[in-house]
């Protein structure tokens, strides 16, 4: 694309569980898509779209395949998986479940490297605006919040069994609120009285025990945040996620990931940092420098939506794209 070409949006409408529909904008869809470089021979090559979402990513994956190339998508919502299997073309397939598992997955399949990595770990609009799912604090629903609603354990669930320690540590650890004591505590207080099982009596609880509030922000936006993660298992999947997808890289391969929330963009950015450098022996030693220790991965770029893009999509406007090369030998290629 040149840069008098405007960035392409895919916008999917999503038909909701009861009426209406929901729509998605892909976030930074051209260029995560651009940074796997699918070109020439790579074009034939195999890839991993780890969050398929409402497809945005993996559709336009298909449309710069060739005819030998293969995708394969995860992702833990069922919703998804019903919008993944409309798909209809044989180089794509879909994998209910987290991208956490793509090694045993991808070796199920007898894939054993790949030619580039896509993970959007942001929730897609759909969940967020379906208030049967629980995700949002500005429609009322039961407070689910589970992006797989046929396992584990729901928010309102966790909500009843917690302690108040362990309350105060998520709400601080994964929210970042600087209030997780005083909200843990309310919300112990109130399940004393009655379970707390929609989104808006979570939400009243947060807004009576945050004293103040960022402009422009919610009181419960933090809240919520922190229980989705924890419920989701959200860092732990990115965690072992990236470790997964750098193990599948080729030489040459590379990872592109989108972050949503400063948690995890550290994360990224420290896992990318940690192949991207190395630590060298005493200057003094006598080293040839063919024998130095090498970076096993290039930083290749970090990038933000545009104006544009924030404006059409507000919801884009705290995503970073974060890309990075593996290195080594491309012999061999992909499996």
């Amino acid at each position: 694309m040149s840069p008098s070409e405007a960035p392409m949006t895919e916008i999917v409408t999503v038909p909701a569980m009861e009426g209406g529909d929901f729509q998605h904008r892909t976030v930074l869809l051209d260029e995560a898509v651009d940074a796997l470089d699918l070109t020439g021979e790579r074009a034939n090559g195999t890839y991993i779209d780890g969050t398929f979402g409402r497809g945005g990513h993996s559709r336009l994956i298909l449309s710069r395949l060739g005819p030998q190339g293969r995708l394969i998508a995860f992702d833990k919502d069922p919703q998804a998986i019903a919008t993944a299997q409309e798909v209809n073309d044989p180089r794509f397939t879909i994998v209910h479940d987290s991208f956490a598992t793509m090694l045993d997955a991808l070796a199920a399949r007898g894939i054993s490297q790949v030619d580039g990595i896509l993970l959007d770990l942001g929730i897609s609009s759909p969940q967020v605006d379906d208030a049967t799912r629980g995700f949002s604090f500005r429609q009322d629903g039961p407070l689910d919040m589970r992006m797989d609603t046929t396992r584990g354990m729901s928010a309102a669930e966790w909500l009843a069994t917690a302690t108040e320690q362990q309350l105060e540590k998520v709400i601080r650890d994964y929210g970042e609120e600087r209030f997780a004591f005083q909200i843990a505590k309310a919300i112990v207080a109130r399940r004393a009285i009655q379970p707390i099982s929609t989104t808006r009596e979570l939400a009243a609880i947060v807004a009576n025990a945050v004293k103040t509030r960022e402009k422009g922000k919610d009181p419960a936006t933090r809240t919520f945040q922190a229980v989705r993660i924890f419920i989701n298992k959200e860092l732990e999947d990115l965690e072992a996620g990236l470790s997964a997808a750098y193990a599948m890289l080729a030489p040459g391969a590379r990872m592109s990931v989108i972050s949503f929330h400063s948690l995890e963009d550290r994360m990224v950015k420290q896992f990318l940092a940690s192949k991207a450098k190395v630590e060298q022996p005493d200057r003094r030693l006598p080293i040839r420098a063919v024998d130095l220790p090498q970076p096993l991965m290039k930083l290749i770029t970090k990038t933000k939506p545009s104006e544009a893009e924030v404006s059409a999509n507000p919801r884009a406007r705290s995503a970073v794209l974060r890309v990075a090369e593996r290195l080594g030998d491309r012999a061999g290629g992909a499996a």
